[in-house]
This record gives C-alpha cells, structure tokens and sequence, in this order.
C-alpha cells in the first residue's frame, strides 16, 4: 500500500511517544511520574460530571448544529463578556470537537497552498502540522529567552515577505508557559492587519495565566483586534481533555464557511459533552476551576525552586501555561538523550525540545506541572538523584 506523501513526512508527537514509552513501563510494575503530557490532574468540575450523567440518562442524543448547541455557543460568549470584558456576538461562536478541529478548520477555511505563515520556534507542533497538511510554507521564526521564546514586532516584520498571508501566535505558550505582553500582540496583530494577513491566536491557556501588575484578568486579543480568530478549549482551564470538545471564535463574514466544512468533516461535536460543558459556566463551576488556577501557581513555584535547586536552568519562567522550558546544557547530554535516560533510569518522563521546533532544541525540555504536588515533589526528587548521577559519572 502506498501512503500519501503528507502522511509519510508527519513526525511523530514526542509527547505522546514518551507517554506512551511511559506506560509500558508502568504495565511492567514501575511507578512513572508523567510529567510530560499537559494533561490537568483534576478532571472536569463536579457539576460537568454530574450534567453528563444527565445527559445520559438514556434519552435521546442527536446531531447537534455543525456549529454547535445554540445555548453553549450563547455561553461561551458571555464568558468572554463576564471574565475579559469583550462582547462577542453567540454567532461567531464555533464549538468544535476540541481545539484541533477548530484549528483544522480554520486552516482549511484560510490557507491555499504556497501561502506563507508566520509561526513562532519553539511551539506546540499540531498547530504547523495544521498548516502543513494543507499546503501552507510555514516560516518558523527562532525566537529565544531575550523575548521569552515568544515573537516580537521586529523579529516579524524582519521575517515578513511579500508572500506572506497569515500570522499565528500562541499566548500562553507550549512548550514554554510564557506570554506575549498584550502591548506586543497588538502591534504584531496591527502589522499583520495592515499587510492584509490573518492573525490567528491560539489562547487555549489564557484563563490560566497571571493577573497583571494592576491585578487584572489575561486579555483576550479580541481586545484590541475584533477581527483576530482565535482558538479555545475545555481541555487545560475546565481540566476536560478527554472530552473533545474545544471552540474558536472567527469574524462574522466566516462563519458559513466554518458551517460548510464542520458539516463535511465531522458533522458536530459530541452531543453529550456539549449538555455537560454548559455547567462550566456556572458559579461554582468557575469558582473551582478559579481555585485551581490558584493551585497551578504553587505547583509552578515547588517547580521552578526544585529546578533551580538541581541546577536545571529555566531561561524564561512560565507566567501561564503549566509547562517549563528548562536547560540542560549543563548535564552533558542534548535533550532526546536527557529525556531518554530520565525514563529508563529515574522512571520521569519529560518532552525533549524536538517536538516544538529546530532553535534551540537539543538544549531544552519541557516538563508540565499539570500533576499533584506530590508527583510533582517526587520527579524533582527523582530528576536531582539522576543529574547527580550524570555529574559523578563526568567527574
């Protein structure tokens, strides 16, 4: 049988092999602390889980609109009205079957081939495989601690090309957990918009991010750039990975574009999970997963310090994602190897920086403080006793 050219150049998902790798060890009897999936330890609130056994109650379950439930895309919108303070009409709410077929359609909807897309190195590698399977030339652009591995207007506009038609930026960011100030985003958002290119931005982290100096909430870019698509989930803040269910909001004029290829891709999103995540947006729905945006903070902190203690560097500290991009220059090893041998001999697993992009890869690791403290607490354990190893064993 002979495979399409597009499904022979795809690499794998680093991410998913370790995790992978990871559980066969764990079929062998070993206790692996997996820190290398963005996976929230908490699951959905507790009134999600109680809708969805509702839900299921045995009545019936049909096709919802390609679009979604009319009712969760109304909710959607007002969270962006109660927690950003952004109207957003429910009409330019798309509810997806996760945040990846939202980026699937949106790509299809802008991108011909040979068109050329502006998109951060290091960052999350679905989103260029995206571009990618529909013939996008992604222009990956090296970035680095200086700007927190995040783009910036100059290095942009010393990238763009008359070729140029799309610009893609992810605020928070995987792999590294930072920010892009929203003075910054609005400047790469008016250069795109004024050289006649798309922004697409991938926030699927925001609600999890810091509150500014002022103690104000993360900023939407629809903001300050109302025509910007963004992407969301339920996935990381409502802790529902599992469920497969993600939203994106696009400008008016897209929407029956949106409805065309959501009806031919994939029908609709899963009906049930769409009834259960309308409780996200409850009260007390919003007060856990408050409380545990709260706790992700002191995860960050027992990670950042146990880091520091162990001598693994963190160039640029994460201020939303719950992921660190640590160094590991200092061990002697590049960082497939680190990742490699962290598994096989301290039982940790770990994403190597291949899976994010080419500039600065083999020096970087991602670990994500998604897991309990107490995983947390025993894989540093664990990580020191194995770069004490590697030192002893150079020495």
């Amino acid at each position: 049988m002979k495979f399409s050219r597009r499904a022979e150049s795809i690499a794998p998902f680093l991410a998913m092999e370790f995790g992978k790798r990871a559980a066969a060890l764990e079929a062998q009897g070993q206790h692996v602390v997996k820190l290398s999936l963005g996976e929230p330890d908490f699951g959905a609130p507790p009134a999600v889980l109680e809708a969805l056994r509702q839900a299921a109650d045995g009545g019936p379950l049909p096709y919802t609109s390609a679009l979604g439930l009319p009712a969760l895309r109304a909710a959607i919108a007002g969270f962006y009205q109660s927690a950003h303070g952004v109207h957003v009409h429910p009409s330019r709410v798309i509810v997806t079957a996760g945040a990846s077929a939202a980026l699937l359609l949106v790509t299809a909807a802008l991108v011909d081939p040979g068109d050329e897309v502006i998109v951060g190195d290091p960052s999350y590698p679905c989103n260029r495989r995206f571009l990618d399977g529909f013939g996008a030339d992604v222009r990956l652009v090296p970035t680095d601690a200086s700007t927190r591995f995040q783009l910036d207007l100059a290095t942009v506009q010393s990238h763009w090309t008359d070729r140029t038609r799309g610009l893609m930026v992810a605020t928070p960011s995987n792999p590294t957990g930072t920010s892009v100030p929203p003075a910054e985003l609005a400047a790469l958002c008016e250069w795109a918009r004024q050289h006649g290119a798309w922004r697409l931005v991938d926030e699927i982290y925001l609600d999890l991010s810091d509150a500014d100096a002022q103690g104000q909430p993360p900023r939407t870019v629809l903001s300050f750039d109302p025509d910007a698509v963004v992407i969301n989930s339920f996935s990381k803040y409502f802790g529902m990975t599992g469920w497969r269910l993600g939203w994106c909001i696009v400008p008016e004029a897209m929407v029956p574009v949106m409805e065309r290829l959501a009806q031919n891709y994939y029908i609709c999103p899963s009906t049930p999970a769409q009834h259960a995540a309308l409780a996200c947006f409850t009260p007390a729905s919003l007060a856990v997963c408050e409380a545990r945006r709260a706790e992700f903070g002191e995860r960050r902190r027992l990670v950042l310090d146990g880091l520091a203690r162990i001598g693994l560097p963190v160039p640029a500290p994460p201020d939303g994602a719950f992921y660190v991009y640590f160094d590991v220059r200092g061990t002697g090893l590049d960082a497939m190897r680190f990742c490699e041998r962290a598994l096989d001999e301290a039982h940790v697993a770990l994403t190597p920086g291949g899976d994010f992009g080419q500039c600065g890869a083999d020096a970087h690791v991602r670990l994500s403080y998604a897991a309990s403290r107490a995983e947390l607490a025993e894989g540093i354990e664990r990580l020191g006793r194995f770069v004490a190893g590697l030192g002893a064993q150079a020495g």
